[in-house]
């Protein structure tokens, strides 16, 4: 069987979840450590993943 190939806006959606969620991760890990450099990348990263989900829903929209 093969496996379903998933359109790039999904694909977009999925990445911008796991960044978000390694994002989060990382921020709560630097604020129990008192570690603001992994505070602000985990931030970061977390903002990634809003705006890379976000671009996935648009092209969505687009690919109907």
């Amino acid at each position: 069987m093969s496996t379903p190939l998933l359109r790039p806006g999904t694909k977009d959606e999925i990445k911008g979840t796991v960044h978000e969620v390694k994002g989060k991760v990382k921020e709560t890990a630097g604020k129990v450590t008192n570690n603001p450099n992994l505070e602000a990348e985990g931030n970061a990263e977390k903002n990634t993943g809003k705006v890379e989900k976000k671009v996935g829903q648009i092209e969505k929209v687009f690919e109907k």
